[in-house]
């Protein structure tokens, strides 16, 4: 496995090493060795599975009191996967990164407590898989608006092709939310 550091310090993609032949590829979707080698947690809690299709947007997630890291993959089709930083006291508060994870590059993406998590599906029918290292807790759950315009992403979705759900569209400004000390 290689890692790629990202401009957000903790955030790091990870490739498998890939086998591939005449009948298709193999690779290690998790491995808690080089995980934990990786300097990723070795408790995980729970593994969670969406489908998405093209321009449905999630995120931007997390939760407070009780948070998650994420440790994020693509099974199938592409997402711009995005991830913010909602340290307060860190360099990079309100700044973020963006990852294209997909079924052909086989990347995943480890996104530690102090950041928000969002993606846009790129492809219809996108099967993505994260493990998380807490339970899912919604009154712990937070959003911040996926367009606020204080974090400038750019989903590679046109407003008005995103497709969102009540919660997400309900998300509070980075300057209104709840975040991380």
């Amino acid at each position: 496995m290689n890692v790629i550091e990202t401009s957000l310090p903790g955030v790091i993609v990870i490739e498998p090493r890939v086998f591939r032949d005449d009948r298709g590829y193999f690779f290690e979707t998790f491995n808690l060795a080089k995980i934990v080698e990786f300097g990723l947690p070795n408790q995980w809690k729970q593994d969670n599975f969406s489908v998405s299709k093209k321009n449905v947007i999630r995120g931007i997630h997390y939760q407070i009191g009780e948070p998650q890291g994420k440790l994020v993959r693509v099974a199938s089709g592409a997402v711009l996967d995005v991830i913010v930083d909602l340290r307060k006291s860190s360099p990079t508060f309100g700044k973020h990164t963006t990852v294209e994870l997909s079924a052909d590059n086989l990347r995943m993406v480890w996104i530690p407590v102090g950041f928000g998590h969002g993606f846009a599906a790129l492809t219809d029918n996108v099967g993505l898989s994260y493990k998380v290292t807490d339970y899912y807790s919604p009154k712990a759950e937070r959003t911040v608006l996926w367009n606020d315009p204080a974090l400038e992403i750019d989903w590679h979705v046109g407003p008005e092709d995103a497709i969102l759900s009540v919660k997400d569209q309900a998300g509070l400004r980075l300057a209104d939310a709840e975040v991380f000390d």
